[in-house]
């Protein structure tokens, strides 16, 4: 199993503006190449369909989405799919600048001898994915934790001047 996460700053970004955008989930594979497709059913708990590329093919899987706008926070589970296991979160908070998004999830695709290839290529479509939405949505965003599997993006992976694709 597998754990990696993404901590982001978003400039001049109110957390609940952030909270509703983010929690969109429909809307990321028009930000992130690599999410080829997400449909979400309404209801609480939400669930989605996912599928993301991964190597030469698509990941599938089905999870159950708590999202609590007061809290700001959005868990979320594999209930079906690909992944043995498949879980993890979203939390934003305040900052003096902005707003602070932690993203953090753990993975396991149940192949134990394949553990080394497999994961630092799941860890890099992940945080790619995760870093474009966010990339396309707030425009200029500065990553203060996680980095790695992004050293090699056409700018910096520190801080992101471009400005939102996703509009606001």
């Amino acid at each position: 199993m597998r754990t990696i996460h993404l901590r982001v700053d978003i400039p001049s970004v109110d957390p609940t503006t952030a909270f509703d955008q983010i929690s969109d989930f429909t809307r990321f594979p028009s930000l992130a190449k690599d999410v080829h497709d997400v449909e979400t059913k309404p209801g609480s708990p939400r669930h989605s369909d996912w599928e993301v590329n991964f190597r030469r093919g698509l990941m599938r899987w089905t999870e159950q989405e708590t999202l609590d706008p007061h809290a700001l926070s959005i868990e979320f589970h594999q209930t079906d799919g690909d992944f043995e296991d498949f879980r993890g979160h979203w939390q934003l908070a305040r900052v003096p600048e902005g707003t602070e998004v932690y993203f953090e999830v753990t993975y396991d695709f149940g192949i134990e001898s394949l553990v080394g290839i497999m994961d630092p290529i799941a860890e890099r479509v992940i945080k790619r994915a995760i870093f474009s939405v966010l990339e396309g949505l707030f425009g200029g965003i500065t990553i203060r934790e996680g980095e790695e599997a992004l050293h090699d993006l056409d700018e910096t992976a520190h801080t992101s001047n471009r400005p939102p694709t996703g509009g606001r």
